[in-house]
């Protein structure tokens, strides 16, 4: 079973403005999430909210400039990192 082979959990709406703050404001977040294969540790630059398929995603950038498409209940922590 892959990942999107799971059911997606719809977030609550005070996590989703959160995230939604966090991109406004251009705020680094440190955030932690989970794939079936592992778990995920990356400082990042928020950069929009995605729907497709019936589920949303954190678009985001890293330093390296990789851009990741994380799906929002696949986040377990999040720490905006103070410069």
């Amino acid at each position: 079973m892959s990942n999107d082979d799971i059911p997606y959990r719809p977030i609550s709406c005070a996590l989703y403005s959160e995230y939604e703050l966090a991109i406004i404001r251009r705020q680094r977040l440190k955030l932690v999430w989970h794939t079936q294969e592992q778990t995920h540790i990356s400082c990042v630059i928020p950069e929009d909210l995605q729907t497709r398929d019936h589920q949303e995603f954190l678009i985001a950038r890293e330093h390296t400039g990789n851009v990741l498409y994380i799906r929002l209940d696949h986040i377990t922590a999040k720490t905006i990192v103070e410069d």
